[in-house]
């Protein structure tokens, strides 16, 4: 009787285990060479997963690989609640919180404006510019997680990720010469950096290259962005509830449930209850939640879907990229 209960799920869990498993030792490999090379883990773990692309076509490691990129991404979403405490935004004061509510949600309308300019549908602009004005790759998987399914969604939201990863590279590398070229002062280069650079680990990483106080402060200005999140994914399931979806889809919920649950771990984290190895494993377990999820979704796609994408979404990147700095810039001295 037991066994039979049991059943169903040993049989489902058989079917998801293959997948998973090829999922995770890839991400493991991204992890290693990130580690080792110093390039973003996503973008090794897209790559290595996009090398592997056979295996979700047919056989054993489908139903894993499509259960990974789907369920496992929600949950390094939620997680990314614990990054974040309501005692972090309040140390910086008021003019830093304005700031970053400005530039995000300046930066996401211009985005989607100059996406239907370019002729793309406009949930792409706020696929990009969410990323770019939010926490790169993270925001990325959340924003698609969000939006309803459409056949170009997994490839444009792979795009974004390997897009906004390289960018965020770049950023690591050329932003703090930009601090130094225009001597901002270490509060000023942390809010520049924090505000500006697209994943959390690449502000980390520039900010203490600088100094500890400079690393502080972009640190603390980086997970505010983080926090714009919540408010983003909720304006992107009620735009496209309001528009509607295709024939036999469905509407997404006014609010996902991994979007509750990372507003309710990013409250209970700011009470001060969670222990600090509690916090640090919540933020391992979302870190690789979601590299395990871009490894099963790169293994969704072809290398040449994303080489025919054109010139036109890398401009849009880039352009949204530029045009975040020069406004954090020119509300730098007003806020610092």
């Amino acid at each position: 009787m037991i066994a039979t209960y049991f059943s169903p799920a040993q049989q489902r869990l058989r079917s998801l285990a293959p997948g998973f498993i090829t999922s995770a030792v890839v991400a493991a490999a991204a992890s290693f060479l990130s580690d080792h090379y110093g390039a973003p883990v996503m973008l090794f773990a897209l790559l290595l997963g996009m090398a592997l692309n056979f295996l979700s076509a047919d056989g054993q490691c489908k139903p894993g690989i499509e259960y990974t990129a789907r369920t496992l991404l929600r949950l390094g979403v939620a997680l990314l609640g614990l990054r974040i405490t309501l005692a972090q935004i309040a140390a910086l004061g008021w003019k830093p919180a304005v700031l970053v509510v400005v530039v995000v949600t300046v930066t996401i309308s211009l985005s989607v404006l100059a996406a239907w300019f370019l002729g793309f549908n406009r949930l792409f602009g706020l696929l990009t510019g969410g990323a770019t004005a939010i926490c790169g790759a993270s925001a990325a998987l959340a924003l698609a997680a969000s939006l309803p399914a459409h056949p170009q969604k997994e490839r444009a939201t792979l795009f974004t990720v390997i897009g906004v990863s390289a960018l965020s590279t770049t950023a690591m590398i050329a932003y703090p010469m930009i601090a130094k070229f225009f001597t901002l002062t270490p509060m000023q280069a942390g809010v520049f950096l924090g505000g500006t650079i697209h994943d959390v680990a690449q502000v980390v990483g520039a900010g203490y290259s600088m100094s500890r106080e400079t690393g502080d402060a972009a640190t603390v200005i980086k997970l505010m962005r983080v926090a714009m999140l919540l408010p983003v994914i909720l304006c992107a399931a009620l735009i496209t509830r309001a528009q509607g979806v295709s024939a036999g889809g469905q509407r997404p919920p006014i609010l996902p449930g991994f979007a509750v649950a990372f507003f309710v771990l990013a409250c209970v984290n700011s009470t001060g209850w969670i222990p600090a190895a509690v916090t640090q494993l919540g933020n391992d377990l979302s870190r690789w939640a979601l590299v395990i999820a871009i490894s099963a979704l790169g293994m969704k796609t072809q290398l040449k879907e994303l080489a025919s994408v054109g010139i036109k979404p890398i401009a849009l990147m880039i352009g949204e990229t530029i045009f975040l700095a020069a406004l954090v810039m020119l509300m730098l001295r007003w806020a610092a």
